[in-house]
């Protein structure tokens, strides 16, 4: 039943917009001359919040794209957005780039694609079953 590359979404371009509208807001807030100002309740949690994003990120898109290899372009192609963005920062002078963000941005990657390995690929197709 779950089993399709491509799974038929009703909802499809809903879904695509929501997730564009995601990567539109971390690229928003990577490249932002005024971030978020958050107290740290522990050290490095800015790193918890890299991984986080594009956890978020990349679990959205696996879920609308189940073949092998587009789910796969989708992780290079957060990776390569997650490095370029740290790099970006670098030229405005309220942001710095940090190799350790790098780092957490693939890991947070790296965690929705495993994400996408197993069922929890399935939340769209579930949640549209619900709507049938």
């Amino acid at each position: 039943m779950f089993a399709q590359a491509i799974p038929n979404l009703k909802f499809r371009f809903i879904w695509l917009a929501l997730g564009y509208s995601l990567v539109s807001l971390v690229v928003y807030l990577s490249l932002t001359s005024t971030p978020v100002e958050m107290a740290e309740a522990f050290l490095h949690q800015d790193k918890l919040f890299h991984a986080f994003a594009y956890f978020v990120l990349m679990a959205w898109f696996a879920q609308i794209y189940h073949d092998k290899f587009q789910r796969n372009m989708v992780a290079v192609v957060f990776i390569f957005m997650g490095v370029a963005l740290e790099y970006f920062q670098s030229f405005d002078p309220a942001r710095m780039a940090e190799l350790a963000d790098m780092i957490a941005n693939t890991l947070g990657v790296a965690l929705g694609f495993y994400l996408s390995l197993t069922n929890g690929k399935n939340g769209l197709v579930k949640l549209e079953a619900w709507f049938k």
